[in-house]
């Protein structure tokens, strides 16, 4: 059965998409390391994210943008990369496996399992591939923006990026219905 873990990285920070993947994984082509995305090393993460690309059936990713984040609100931006994430898999599945506690709506039953990126391989997959593309989108994000130190925190708001958004007030790349970017004294960009 064509089974897709989901899952999603960049909720919580204040900058950059949120990014969704979708992962149907091959029974009889197994994974080494699988496990939830934040638990792992960088190089960790990166080298099984190769190995999820080479070895399963299909995979995808798909991001909502900041102006959907702060259009829509993160979960609603969150659940519509999801969908897109499945739609854009080669080949669709008969059933989504989605980590956390609510479900995108999809053309195939979907369920929403709690630390499921913990628990069920094909979310932990999802959930490797989601970081590591989103990592890579804010290190891109730094060269155009390299005040911020996205390439370090990856948008969240770490000490370093907080001293930032008040010395340079936000950029594009900010989410401006964010906290801490709102409270900003800075017009926008």
């Amino acid at each position: 059965m064509l089974i897709a873990g989901i899952d999603e990285a960049g909720r919580g920070p204040l900058a950059g998409p949120v990014v969704a993947a979708a992962v149907i994984l091959d029974p009889k082509r197994k994974i080494r390391g699988l496990r939830d995305s934040k638990v792992m090393t960088p190089d960790a993460r990166d080298r099984v994210a190769a190995e999820i690309r080479a070895k399963s059936i299909a995979w995808a990713w798909a991001a909502s943008d900041v102006g959907e984040i702060d259009a829509l609100n993160i979960l609603r931006a969150t659940l519509l990369a999801m969908r897109r994430a499945v739609e854009a898999l080669a080949i669709q599945p008969l059933e989504a496996l989605i980590d956390g506690d609510h479900c995108p709506d999809l053309a195939c039953p979907a369920y929403a399992i709690v630390k499921g990126d913990r628990d069920v391989p094909a979310i932990s997959a999802a959930s490797i591939i989601a970081k590591t593309t989103r990592d890579a989108m804010l290190v891109a994000l730094d060269r155009e923006y390299p005040m911020y130190g996205f390439a370090r925190h990856k948008g969240y708001g770490t000490p370093e990026h907080l001293a930032a958004l008040d010395l340079h007030g936000p950029c594009p790349a900010h989410r401006r219905s964010f906290a801490p970017v709102i409270q900003s004294s800075f017009e926008f960009w």
